[in-house]
């Protein structure tokens, strides 16, 4: 949580920190300002002090919604500063930057942070480094740096955006499925459209991109929609041209994000419409199977992979190639079980094997499960997925509802 980073900060013997960037799309700085149209800001925390936002002085209204104390980039003389340089615009930036430090009274060890251009920034911290020798700046892994740490918790507010983004991202699900179900259907199994040509992928998601458009999220990050072989391939996001069938496995795997930037849900189902193989319903049956076993055993403080290796375990038990018994596989169960969700799409706590003990289910995060099975050559794939919350009572709450039907009746058609 936010409350945490000087804490942290202390933990990675952290002086101050910097991000830079747009309010929007870069989560360091929506984590610390909300969001909102700033551009090209510049935010410095001293430990044990509250962040200094620096925005250009158009911006300062907008700046000023964020709560923090802002300050004008303009009141450093840049044109007087840009002569000293040379005309070199990195100097120049490096030198105010040095000034705002000064007058923040932040030295030592500095993180890094922030979406930016990495050209144009790698000149100006270059410069920095020569101008402010006492200053030694820090860069981190994403998987355990400050931010990730303090965003793996969330406040009360931050869940409820997610729940809310929850709540849109069932409902577009919902309108999919009625969508589909009701549309006329070919002779040979294939679904059409209003004027009777046929139903691609690319027209579905047409539909799909209108419906969060109108609700006021955004497929920032894309979505899987994904039919027949492409369903047995994880992250393939469907193939536009592809006509949507009876009978096939559909993998709709959909992470809409707050417009602006801000927090995503993470939700996955696996539909055949019409009828299904008997193939099909017995590895869905398996995954639906291992998915409940998983959420019946969830336990507050528990180390995440624990439960990666419980799916392992089930899943071997069936036959299926896994992460422990094949290398990379292809087929079979080939990812890991869930993760974080949050300003990320993926983010901390991690469940893969190689996840180190300290990704628990600790009081106030939010992570995804999502167990599956992927068999490409078979025409087939499979995968349930919910978010949920771990509430500080321990309490494990799913954070938007929705049926688990693998098949969806045609209302136009009778096998």
């Amino acid at each position: 949580m936010k409350s945490d980073l000087d804490a942290l900060m202390q933990q990675k013997n952290l002086d101050g920190l910097v991000v830079f960037g747009n309010a929007e799309h870069n989560p360091p700085m929506t984590y610390l300002t909300g969001g909102g149209h700033v551009s090209a800001a510049t935010l410095i925390k001293k430990r044990g002090a509250a962040p200094v936002i620096f925005v250009n002085g158009m911006e300062r209204d907008e700046a000023a919604k964020s709560g923090l104390e802002v300050r004008l980039l303009d009141s450093y003389p840049w044109q007087e500063m840009l002569k000293e340089a040379g005309g070199d615009m990195a100097l120049m930036s490096a030198v105010r930057l040095k000034r705002m430090f000064d007058d923040l009274g932040v030295t030592g060890r500095i993180g890094l942070y922030g979406h930016t251009d990495l050209s144009s920034q790698f000149a100006v911290l270059t410069h920095l480094q020569r101008l402010a020798p006492e200053i030694t700046l820090v860069g981190e892994s994403r998987e355990a740096s400050l931010f990730n740490l303090a965003m793996e918790t969330k406040e009360p507010g931050e869940v409820e955006r997610i729940r809310r983004v929850g709540s849109i991202t069932t409902e577009v699900v919902g309108l999919t499925a009625e969508y589909l179900t009701s549309r006329d259907v070919r002779a040979d199994e294939v679904l059409l459209n209003e004027d009777g040509t046929p139903l691609t992928i690319g027209d579905v998601k047409k539909k799909i991109n209108l419906w969060l458009a109108e609700r006021g999220v955004s497929p920032t990050a894309g979505y899987i929609f994904a039919i027949g072989r492409d369903a047995g391939v994880p992250h393939s996001q469907g193939n536009h041209e592809d006509l949507l069938r009876l009978g096939q496995t559909i993998v709709f795997d959909i992470y809409p994000q707050e417009n602006g930037g801000g927090y995503f849900y993470d939700f996955t189902r696996t539909w055949s419409l019409g009828y299904a193989t008997p193939e099909a319903q017995k590895l869905y049956d398996q995954v639906k199977d291992v998915y409940e076993k998983v959420i019946e055993n969830l336990d507050l403080n528990a180390v995440f992979k624990e439960y990666q290796n419980l799916v392992c375990d089930e899943f071997e038990k069936n036959g299926h190639p896994t992460p422990r018994t094949v290398k990379a596989p292809l087929q079979g169960y080939v990812h890991s079980l869930g993760h974080g969700v949050g300003l990320n799409i993926h983010e901390r706590p991690w469940s893969g094997l190689t996840a180190d003990d300290s990704n628990k289910l600790r009081p106030g995060v939010v992570i995804t499960i999502e167990p599956g099975l992927y068999y490409p050559e078979q025409g087939m794939g499979f995968r349930i997925e919910d978010s949920y919350y771990v509430r500080p009572d321990g309490v494990m709450e799913k954070l938007a509802e929705y049926p688990y039907d693998f098949v969806l009746p045609m209302k136009k058609w009778k096998k």
